[in-house]
């Protein structure tokens, strides 16, 4: 017999209504869509116009070098030696023929202080480049609001760029460095709507990521938990958070020895950018390692980029920052074997789960939508192909998409 009052009933549900409108709008999930591996960043002096191609053919040239087979491929990086040939294959075909998938033309750290004349012509060039290098991702890292000097800078390099492009090709995003708290974030928003009333630009349509590269960008002054700030300030206009790795572990005070991506610090505020982006739509991008594989140091240098990438994506970082031609070998082996070590048996659970089957491990809805998007990852940068996901789990990449989304 029901003896709840239908008018208390009635107020109870409208308020929880509105508490899940509310809640669905600050976290609307991933807009899906392919997400890069990597982000290769170039200052703005050393930008070309061949300069995705070459980057490959510099990268093609070190992994002949060093890496001249798979076995030889494996002892160096640490490939495991059963899936050595067919990601040995993979990795000289992406460099052949996707090098690059997101490229930021560097104004900050990588290219420093110039004059005014210079730096306006570095970016009127790099305009021209980021309009004719067809890439699906690519963009600027503009200088930080720190100061007003520099806040000046990176407004009039921003105001550059975009009217030369005139209309920004897609998957323009623009790299927001050194933040350290909501208010740098509005000021660059209506900033933006500035720039996208004058230049005829759709609303909304000019987007950026924001680095976490300071302490403040993750507990604020007064103790709180700052990144869901970070993203409301944004007003829908963030599409990632990069962390860095060098400024982040210096503001920690830790000795240089130190500062690397998998120092415990590091791993905090990766863990405060997974909680506070999760179901925002925002994108997570791991920092860059510094130890680059040139000269001498090519074995040290690839080996210790594969290991940094391999414990990235075992923490959900699916992306993250190249800074040398040759770390593009040692993200795509990481990158690479991380699928191919998983694939198979990802595709069996997805089919238990589809077929309701049952199995060994018993998935529910969010982890079978983890296992298509892995899927679907491996796919999207050539680990794997559309056949072998098929035959592991029975689905087409638009299944795929509908589990990833929880839409079957």
């Amino acid at each position: 017999m029901r003896t709840m009052d239908g008018s208390f009933l009635a107020v109870l549900t409208n308020r929880l209504a509105e508490v899940d409108s509310a809640r669905a709008r600050r976290y609307p999930g991933d807009s899906g869509g392919r997400q890069p591996v990597h982000t290769c960043y170039v200052p703005a002096d050393q930008a070309t116009e061949d300069l995705p191609a070459r980057w490959g053919a510099q990268a093609l040239a070190a992994f002949d070098e060093h890496a001249p087979d798979p076995a030889a491929m494996a002892a160096i990086i640490g490939v495991p030696a059963a899936l050595a040939p067919t990601v040995y294959d993979r990795v000289r075909a992406k460099l052949e023929h996707e090098p690059v998938e997101d490229l930021r033309v560097d104004f900050e750290d990588g290219y420093g202080i110039r004059d005014a004349a210079t730096e306006d012509a570095d970016a009127l060039a790099a305009a021209r480049l980021i309009r004719g290098w067809g890439l699906a991702g690519v963009g600027i890292r503009m200088k930080s609001f720190d100061t007003m000097e520099l806040t000046h800078r990176a407004v009039d390099t921003l105001d550059l760029v975009l009217t030369e492009l005139g209309t920004p090709p897609p998957g323009f995003v623009v790299t927001f460095p050194k933040v350290t708290g909501p208010e740098q974030v509005t000021a660059l928003v209506e900033l933006l709507d500035l720039f996208e009333s004058r230049l005829g630009m759709p609303e909304g349509s000019l987007r950026f990521e924001i680095q976490i590269e300071t302490t403040q960008a993750v507990i604020d002054h007064k103790g709180r938990f700052a990144i869901p700030r970070l993203i409301g300030a944004g007003a829908g206009r963030v599409s990632g958070l990069h962390f860095g790795t060098y400024d982040y572990t210096a503001a920690c005070g830790l000795s240089a020895a130190d500062q690397h991506l998998a120092h415990p610090a590091c791993d905090f505020a990766r863990n405060a950018m997974q909680v506070g982006a999760a179901g925002t739509g925002v994108r997570l991008s791991d920092g860059s390692s510094n130890v680059l594989p040139v000269g001498d140091n090519v074995r040290h240098g690839w080996l210790t980029h594969y290991e940094l990438v391999r414990r990235s994506l075992s923490r959900g970082f699916f992306q993250g920052w190249d800074l040398h031609p040759a770390q593009l070998v040692s993200r795509y082996c990481a990158v690479f074997t991380h699928h191919l070590e998983t694939a198979e048996a990802d595709g069996a659970r997805l089919a238990a789960y589809v077929s309701r089957t049952g199995g060994s491990v018993l998935d529910e809805p969010a982890t079978a939508a983890a296992l298509a998007t892995s899927l679907t990852r491996g796919i999207d940068c050539g680990a794997l192909t559309e056949a072998e996901v098929a035959g592991f789990c029975g689905l087409s990449p638009e299944s795929l998409t509908a589990l990833a989304q929880r839409r079957l």
